[in-house]
């Protein structure tokens, strides 16, 4: 193999005068536009630039290191030893933006709209979004998701949603449903009422107050830089967002798609493009409901002026009921945890809102899972968080729970406990039932024989690590009863498919759905409806670890069922914060 050639000419440096200037923070398209016309070898700085622009709000470390890259090099009459100083110390900067630890410096999920949305809100100027495909596959309510903007929809997405209607996936389905919307909105009106819009609201959905725009004729007009493949589908609707802009010059024009792709292409070309974001259930995922709040120190004395206790006995066992009312109390929820650990050395206080009225509430004891005597299959709570979960795992006045955590904090194996233990000690439910989706997390390999729980078992194996664990505990019966215990908990486990949840209803079930975030808010809702009397339904799941494509953490269907299901009664929700699964494993999840 030939080695490659070494360059010929020596490389020119360019004098202190060609370098770039830093533009100032408030710097906008004429600054940019100046930029772009610097020299080539400043293209790094443009980059810069552009992306002071993009980034929302960036850290003050973050900015002045921007600021350190972007200073000019010292004149050439300077010492030959400074350059070499000043490249040392871009190096430093760059090595300290690579080493940043992603633990630590968590990457902040922001909305970012584009430039042409947020000037058409400031003027009160309602808008036309262009919606590509992916968009509709996604979300099939999405035409009625824009409140009083108007709806265009290219050819090109048609045609995409004809190739996609075929099959029983879900963006099959999504596809065949948008197509009867459509359907139903273009019935009974007249061919020019299309040309004029026809109104989102005639289906019932009164919160969309726009007009449905169809592409009628082909446009003529400016065409897309040449070298972009005509055919491409992408490049066609690109091609109607800027023949909109011409023919409509006074309009916002905006292409909505969840394609990155496609808005990086869009954006380089001058048109303005967002992401679809109607479907987040938060923008920042650090405002998720955590099911648990700390007391303030003073909460007894703002709250507890005419406080009244007494001591009831509810299945078994006896807790103790404070009624309290003050200034905090409305900020509470039902079912929500709340504890108070004094520093001065105090016993800590660990409690349950059972009830809320105005600014009164009946806050309830908790029973301590962390003692021995407690124990639930042999588990016991290792830490606040799981302490407050058991509590809600074994409350028959619980129907629904979600447990949000990191890997290792105990989700699964609290779940199965509490499933064992209510099935076969107390009897209160006849079955446990486990699904989770079946989402690979590297290559698929392909198809798996044999039945339907024969297909599910390898998709189960942190069930049978997690029972493997809860066999061990029973150690007065020997090898013998240990293996009678395991097939009688085999018996009462049933391992089922997502892709056969419809139509079914299940009474007195134990339900756990595992790897919930990996679902959409529609999936989840088809599983939950599926609870009949006396079933309890558990959602597991890390809004970290999504591998469901065009779903994120404030979209994903376990954020949903949280922040919808937060205040009802009859659930519940923790956020496990500790592992406890290994001293190794705690460690890889910090640094790793």
């Amino acid at each position: 193999m030939p080695l490659p050639k070494l360059p010929t000419q020596r490389a020119a440096l360019l004098l202190a005068k060609d370098y770039p200037k830093a533009a100032p923070r408030s710097a906008g398209p004429r600054a940019i536009a100046a930029a772009a016309s610097a020299p080539v070898h400043a293209v790094d700085a443009v980059d810069d630039v552009v992306s002071a622009k993009a980034v929302a709000k960036p850290k003050p470390a973050r900015r002045k290191a921007e600021v350190v890259a972007l200073a000019p090099l010292p004149p050439a009459s300077a010492p030959a030893a400074a350059a070499p100083a000043v490249a040392r110390r871009n190096d430093a900067l760059d090595n300290e933006r690579a080493s940043a630890h992603p633990a630590k410096h968590k990457p902040v999920e922001a909305v970012i709209k584009s430039s042409t949305s947020r000037q058409a809100d400031k003027r009160g100027v309602t808008k036309m979004f262009v919606l590509d495909t992916n968009v509709l596959m996604h979300d099939p309510t999405s035409l009625f998701r824009f409140e009083e903007h108007d709806v265009y929809l290219p050819m090109m997405t048609l045609e995409e949603l004809d190739d996609h209607k075929k099959g029983m996936s879900e963006v099959a389905r999504n596809a065949r449903q948008v197509s009867r919307t459509l359907d139903a909105l273009i019935a009974n009106i007249d061919d020019d009422a299309i040309e004029k819009g026809i109104p989102l609201a005639k289906l019932g959905n009164k919160d969309a107050k726009g007009r449905l725009f169809f592409q009628t004729r082909l446009q003529n007009g400016p065409t897309l830089p040449e070298g972009l493949p005509v055919g491409k589908a992408d490049n066609q609707i690109l091609g109607v967002v800027r023949n909109l802009e011409t023919e409509l010059p006074g309009r916002p024009i905006v292409l909505v798609s969840k394609d990155i792709n496609m808005r990086i292409k869009a954006r380089a070309l001058g048109l303005p493009a967002e992401d679809y974001f109607n479907d987040h259930v938060l923008e920042d995922t650090d405002l998720l409901y955590s099911g648990i709040v700390q007391l303030p120190d003073d909460f007894w004395n703002k709250n507890g002026k005419d406080m009244e206790s007494w001591q009831e006995s509810r299945n078994g066992n006896s807790s103790t009921f404070y009624r309290v009312t003050g200034p905090t109390i409305p900020t509470l929820l039902v079912n929500q945890f709340v504890y108070m650990e004094p520093k001065s050395g105090e016993s800590p206080f660990y409690g349950q809102v059972k009830e809320l009225t105005g600014k009164t509430a009946v806050i309830r004891t908790l029973r301590d899972f962390s003692h021995n005597k407690n124990n639930v299959w042999g588990v016991t709570a290792r830490n606040r968080e799981q302490n407050f979960a058991l509590n809600l795992l074994m409350d028959p006045e619980c129907d629904f729970i979600t447990l949000l955590g990191q890997a290792g904090t105990g989700k699964t194996l609290l779940a199965l406990a509490a499933g064992l233990a209510q099935v076969l000690e107390t009897k209160l439910y006849n079955e446990i039932i486990v699904t989770r989706v079946t989402v690979p997390v590297g290559e698929d390999i392909g198809f798996l024989p044999g039945t339907e729980e024969e297909k599910m078992s390898p998709w189960m194996g942190a069930f049978d690590d997690n029972l493997e664990v809860l066999n061990k505990s029973d150690s007065d019966g020997g090898e013998w009863g240990r293996a009678a215990t395991q097939d009688l908990i085999r018996s009462r486990i049933k391992i089922k498919s997502l892709n056969f949840m419809r139509g079914r209803t299940f009474v007195n079930k134990f339900l756990i759905i595992d790897e919930a975030q990996n679902l959409t808010p529609k999936q989840i809702k088809t599983l939950v409806t599926r609870a009949g009397p006396g079933t309890k339904i558990l959602c597991l799941g890390n809004i970290a670890q999504i591998d469901t494509p065009y779903l994120t953490e404030g979209s994903s269907g376990l954020t949903y069922v949280v922040d919808r299901f937060k205040g009802w009664q009859h659930s519940g929700h923790v956020t496990l914060a500790r592992g406890e699964r290994s001293r190794l494993a705690d460690h890889a999840s910090e640094v790793l």
